[in-house]
């Protein structure tokens, strides 16, 4: 998409809360020490990077009653028609009131995924019209129905695959462009991605955690904190035909440790289509 035709994207992010350090959630890492100071510095730069990448970006106040607070990408799935405010896992349940009280609809009509149905946004990949959803222990098949119900009548499809030993379905799948997806295979099934129309590219086993990139549009964002994957990417990324100066990058190896992404920490949507 040339810059001309960009959409006016934006990026809502969270401070992360000094009780992240020793209360995250973790599913399948040990507890290890966290750094503040290295917390707050891959924030920061995380921040200018989506500045860089020509997003507006929005910074909400730290909630030090729930640690997680700062994964902001959970708590809503943003569709150019509706926000869809999730139910996530239950040491999280409050944020996406949070997100409401704080930044408001978005311009947009509000839904809500209800129990007994659970959704993260990190279990939502969006490609074009199609809503890939991820079933894991944080989104239920109850949870993939509701979102279907409500973003249908919007003219999406809603498809839903089985994650393995993978927190969310992004940390296992994201997508470089609508056709391409970088994967970690041990985590989720490449024979249904491939199945589904896409090609894939496999994350080097020693950096599992590496398939979780942020694309917007025609841009994208890597982590750098995974070199191996991060060259694999860059070179797909210009074998596709793709401008070099549209591939973005910044390390998060604090965050890591808190089995998070570059997903994890933005909640990116577009203006609403009216406007």
């Amino acid at each position: 998409m040339p810059e001309s035709t960009r959409r006016l994207c934006y990026a809502i992010v969270r401070q992360p809360a000094r009780s992240l350090l020793d209360a995250c959630e973790l599913t399948h890492l040990d507890r290890v020490a966290i750094d503040a100071a290295g917390i707050a510095r891959e924030h920061a730069a995380y921040r200018d990077v989506l500045s860089a990448m020509g997003l507006s970006v929005t910074v909400l106040p730290a909630i030090e009653a729930h640690p997680d607070s700062v994964f902001m990408e959970d708590t809503a799935v943003v569709l150019d028609e509706v926000l869809v405010l999730t139910r996530p896992t239950r040491s999280r349940e409050a944020e996406p009131a949070h997100l409401l009280a704080d930044a408001g609809a978005l311009g947009r009509p509000v839904a809500r995924i209800t129990a007994p149905g659970t959704l993260e946004g990190g279990d939502v990949l969006r490609v074009g019209r199609r809503l890939m959803v991820g079933l894991t222990t944080r989104t239920n098949a109850e949870g993939v129905a509701q979102l279907r119900a409500i973003a249908e009548p919007f003219g999406y499809t809603v498809e839903s695959f089985a994650v393995g030993r993978s927190l969310h379905f992004k940390t296992a799948c994201t997508a470089l462009d609508e056709g391409f997806l970088l994967v970690n295979s041990e985590w989720v099934d490449a024979q249904a991605l491939r199945a589904a129309g896409f090609d894939l590219l496999a994350v080097p086993s020693d950096e599992p955690f590496a398939a979780n990139l942020l694309r917007v549009d025609d841009r994208v964002l890597i982590n750098a904190a995974a070199p191996k994957t991060a060259a694999l990417a860059r070179d797909a990324w210009l074998a596709r035909g793709h401008a070099p100066d549209a591939l973005f990058d910044t390390p998060l190896i604090e965050f890591g440790k808190a089995e998070a992404g570059l997903t994890c920490l933005s909640l990116v949507y577009a203006a609403p289509a009216s406007t």
